[in-house]
Formats: C-alpha cells, sequence, structure tokens
C-alpha cells in the first residue's frame, strides 16, 4: 500500500489532479473562517475560547451538533460558507423526488441532454433555499440568543453592532455567493480533480473537526476516574469494529450468475462463458443519511419561525435539536425511506432485463424478460432492506454509545465513533481510492492490494485528459502560499502587540 501511494507521484496526470483537489479543499477551509461583514469577529473568539474549554458532557444537540459538523464550522463562525453544500443537497432532493413523481421530468431524464436541464434546474432551486436559508441565518445573528448552534454567545458582546437593512441584503448576498462558489468548487475536483466534490467537502467538512473531538475525548476519557480511561480503550477498539464493519458492508456485494448463449459470427465464436451482475447490499451509499439529515434540518427552523411560543412546539423542537427520541425515529424512518428511493431511482431492473435479452444473456433458472426483472427486482429489495438496517443502526451508535459512557448523543466526541458522520467518511476515502486505484492499474502499476482490487464504480474514469491545466495549479497554490504567509504575519503581529 505505501509503494500505491507513493506510484500516485509518479503518474503526471493523477498528481495534477491530486494538487488540484488539496488547493480546492484549502480555498473550502479558508472560506469558512472569513466572517461576514458586519458581524463582530472578536465576540466570535471569545465563544469559541469558551466552547473549546466546555465539558464534552454538556449536551450540544443531536441536530445542532450535526448542522455544525456538516457546515464545518461555518454556522458558528458566521463564516461566509455558513450555509455549507447543503442547500445544494436539498435542491438535489427535491429534484430527485419531481423526477419520480412529475412525469415531465422522468421523462426529461431520459432524453439526450435531459440530465444537463435537470442540473441546471438543481442549480437554481440551490439559488432559492440559499437565499430563504440566508436571510433567517442573518435574521438570526441579530438575536444570538436564540441561536442553537451559537448558545452562550450573547454573554460575550453585541455580535451584529449596525443590523441594518444594507447589512441585512449584503449578507444575504455573500451567503448565497458562497453557496454558489462552494457548488461551483464541488463541480470542478468532480470534473479535474480526484473523488466527487461535493461529496469531498462534506469530508473535509467532518474531518476539520476532528482534532477538536480528540482533544475533548482525551480531556474526558483522562480526568482521573479509572472507569472512564478504561472506557476509552473499549471506544478505540470499537471504533475499529465499526470501520471495519463500514467498510465490509460498503463492500459487500451478491454476485448473480449470468450466462450468455453461444454465437457464431463469421469464425469466431461468442459468448457461453459465465459472468456475474454485482448487486451491492449498500447500493445507495451515504446517500440516504446526507438526505436524511437534510430533511431533519428543516423542521427545527419551521417550528422556530412559524410555532415560535407554542409549548408543544418548543417541546418538539428541543427533542429534534437536542437528539431527543422523536430525532432519532424521525431520522431512522428517513434512512429506510431514502434507502428504497434512491435504489428505486438509480436501479432499473427492468432495463437490466432488456439489455440481457438483447445481448442473449439470461439468469440461469429464471425466464428472460419480464421474469428477469421481477427476480432482480426482489433481489434488490432484499438487499437494500439489510443496507437500511446497517445505515439505521449506524445512526444510532452514537446514542448507546453516549448511555454507556455518559456522554450526551449530540456530543462532539461520538460523532467521530459511529453515525453519520463515519459512514460519510469511510464512503469518500474509498470512493477516491477506487478511482486512484485504477489509474495506478491502467498506468501498469500495482494497486493498494496486491491481490485483487477495490470493488466499486468506476464511471467517472473516462474523462482521462480533463485534468486542471499544470499553469492553474501553480497559480492555486501560489495564492495559497502567500495567504497562509499573510495570516501567519497577522497572528504574529496581533500577539507581539495583544
Amino acid at each position: 500500500m505505501i509503494s500505491a501511494f507513493a506510484n500516485t507521484w509518479k503518474i503526471p496526470e493523477l498528481r495534477d489532479r491530486i494538487l488540484f483537489t488539496l488547493a480546492l479543499i484549502v480555498i473550502v477551509r479558508l472560506g469558512v473562517h472569513l466572517t461576514l461583514p458586519g458581524v463582530d469577529a472578536t465576540v466570535i473568539k471569545a465563544w469559541l475560547d469558551s466552547v473549546a474549554k466546555q465539558d464534552p458532557s454538556s449536551p450540544s444537540g443531536g441536530m445542532t451538533a450535526l448542522l455544525t459538523v456538516f457546515s464545518g464550522g461555518g454556522l458558528t463562525q458566521a463564516g461566509v460558507f455558513a450555509l455549507g453544500i447543503m442547500p445544494y443537497i436539498s435542491a438535489s432532493i427535491m429534484v430527485q423526488l419531481m423526477t419520480a413523481i412529475v412525469p415531465k421530468f422522468s421523462r426529461l431524464a431520459r432524453e439526450d441532454g435531459g440530465r444537463q436541464k435537470i442540473t441546471q434546474y438543481t442549480r437554481y432551486i440551490t439559488i432559492v433555499i440559499a437565499i430563504v436559508q440566508g436571510y433567517f441565518v442573518a435574521k438570526s445573528l441579530t438575536i444570538p440568543q436564540n441561536i442553537p448552534y451559537m448558545a452562550g454567545i450573547e454573554n460575550f458582546g453585541v455580535l451584529v453592532p449596525n443590523p441594518t437593512a444594507g447589512w441585512f441584503a449584503l449578507t444575504v448576498l455573500t451567503i448565497v455567493a458562497g453557496t454558489i462558489l462552494l457548488m461551483w468548487i464541488g463541480d470542478q475536483m468532480t470534473e479535474k480533480g480526484i473523488g466527487n466534490g461535493i461529496s469531498i467537502i462534506i469530508t473535509v467538512n467532518i474531518i476539520s473537526a476532528l482534532p477538536g473531538a480528540l482533544i475533548q475525548a482525551w480531556g474526558y476519557f483522562t480526568s482521573g476516574d479509572p472507569f472512564r480511561a478504561m472506557m476509552m480503550v473499549v471506544m478505540i477498539v470499537l471504533l475499529l469494529v465499526v470501520i471495519a464493519g463500514t467498510i465490509a458492508i460498503t463492500q459487500a456485494q451478491r454476485k448473480i450468475a449470468v450466462q450468455y448463449a453461444k454465437r457464431v459470427v463469421g469464425r469466431k465464436q461468442f459468448g457461453g462463458q459465465t459472468q456475474y451482475l454485482p448487486l451491492k447490499v449498500n447500493y445507495a451509499g451515504v446517500m440516504p443519511i446526507i438526505f436524511a439529515s437534510a430533511v431533519l434540518s428543516l423542521p427545527p427552523m419551521m417550528l422556530q419561525w412559524f410555532f415560535s411560543g407554542q409549548p408543544w412546539a418548543t417541546n418538539l423542537y428541543g427533542e429534534l435539536v437536542g437528539g431527543g427520541m422523536w430525532y432519532y425515529i424521525l431520522g431512522g424512518i428517513g434512512i429506510f425511506l431514502f434507502s428504497y428511493f434512491w435504489v428505486a431511482m438509480m436501479f432499473q431492473p427492468s432495463q437490466i432485463a432488456e439489455d440481457l435479452k438483447r445481448n442473449g444473456g439470461y439468469i440461469p433458472g429464471v425466464r428472460p424478460g419480464k421474469p428477469t426483472a421481477d427476480f432482480l427486482d426482489f433481489t434488490m429489495t432484499r438487499l437494500t432492506f439489510a443496507g437500511a438496517l446497517f445505515l439505521a443502526a449506524l445512526f444510532f451508535l452514537p446514542a448507546l454509545i453516549g448511555k454507556v459512557v455518559g456522554l450526551p448523543p449530540g456530543s462532539l466526541v461520538l460523532h467521530f465513533f459511529g453515525g453519520t458522520s463515519l459512514l460519510i467518511m469511510v464512503g469518500v476515502v474509498l470512493d477516491v481510492m477506487r478511482q486512484v486505484e485504477t489509474h495506478l492499474l491502467q498506468k501498469h502499476y500495482d494497486g493498494f492490494l496486491r491481490k485483487g482490487k477495490l470493488k466499486g464504480r468506476y464511471d467517472r474514469l473516462g474523462n482521462q485528459n480533463n485534468a486542471a491545466p499544470r499553469n492553474a495549479i501553480v497559480y492555486l497554490w501560489t495564492v495559497i502560499a502567500i495567504l497562509i504567509v499573510l495570516g501567519i504575519t497577522a497572528y504574529i503581529y496581533k500577539q507581539t502587540h495583544a
């Protein structure tokens, strides 16, 4: 495996793709820490310093912690990328639903160039969602005592000294521009970099919280209580087991044997051999959890906007934001529904059966045509149930671990010992490794595994000549280096004049 990492730098195109992706990741992280105009950054810094010293056993909330992690700290920093990539994910969910329900969209998806139009509609809807959410983010910054993910910040000063109408317009415009820039960066990563850009942005935002979680975990489990120290060892072992199980389920496949009839064309004989149709257990990957998280973020905001002050709304809001029972019930149901929805959208048994019949292939013991489609649909339904059950169990895992070690469900520490964060990180890392391994194998290098190869799809590798120009990569890294030097200079200046 070490030699495989070394070989990645011997392939110019692969090296350029990796450097281009890393440069864009740096830009994403810089945008998170750029405070919105008109917001007092010193108040945020004082509040963040107090949060860093906070006991990890204090509740930070299920949805609150999830939103904070998904935005990469953009919400708590009141940064340009405050909304992160969530408006685009919400728009994608809406378009996918319309594609499944509205016949016009369904026909458009099957036409030539229809996917490009659907992508364009998704971007338009993203802008609308970003405007609405950006307005409410700007409004909430003027009354920080009502912000669940910035609890207690009002004790450190006035967050927005001058909330005029011009400030509202500028803030909303900045937030929308940040979301559009993130969406564009994700597309550039996918096209000219390595891996899926949107997924990488989410993963980087999740990983950005890892150092703080490790510091909190070390302080909590080494506080002098022997039971806590023992539980830390148990949690590390459990973490390795969960990661291994996640990789196993993500890679798991059921191979359906497909027999091809013999055909003689001229002097050559085709067919007659047995091939396999792989059906993945977790066919939807990380999408159900991402979709469910995006949908779960809407009810708390709706309750706060339209039913503020109602007793039942306050109780339900506390359950959803604080990681209560209803948060996990709705999350589990959402994961199941989106797992089947994604499979229904992407897996077309009738089309597969028709292709097999056209090419002279058949599944032994199953008649071609509709019986084959029914067999594939029945098999995929059972596999999807197993995959959805695993995703739901992984979603509930942080709460169960928290009960054992005494941490609340929304604790930042638990996000890396199971749940959505772990599955997304594992899935995205595996996807990147698959693409890197395919590049290595195509250039006659060994992959990450000496025997066999990583299972998965390689559908984005047809655009081999789409790597970013080398001059663009040099310019990007030059600008990043200048920004880093300026940042270090400003930090040293502040420390010496403090």
